[in-house]
């Protein structure tokens, strides 16, 4: 069940912002705005979840986890941000 949750989150990261902002309050622990939730949501996502997640777990950005984790977040969401130029450019 776990897997299917991470699989759905990555698939659809800014579906399940929608939702937590909508049905709970986990993203009010993580951002006091509405500004940086609404700008995750447009431009980095899933960096935007795994600030939250990391938060709600305790777990500090600059320690080495917490580091990897923020930076595989950047590094997909760049990636989904990027692929589509590079494509179009070939043709």
């Amino acid at each position: 069940m776990a897997c299917l949750l991470l699989i759905l989150v990555l698939a659809f990261p800014r579906l399940v912002l929608l939702l937590l902002f909508l049905f709970s309050n986990y993203l009010q622990y993580a951002y006091h705005g509405l500004l940086i939730p609404l700008l995750g949501f447009v431009f980095l996502p899933l960096t935007t979840l795994a600030y939250a997640w990391l938060l709600h777990s305790h777990i500090p950005v600059a320690d080495p986890a917490g580091l990897i984790v923020m930076i595989l977040a950047v590094v997909i969401d760049a990636g989904g941000l990027g692929g589509g130029a590079w494509h179009r450019s070939r043709w």
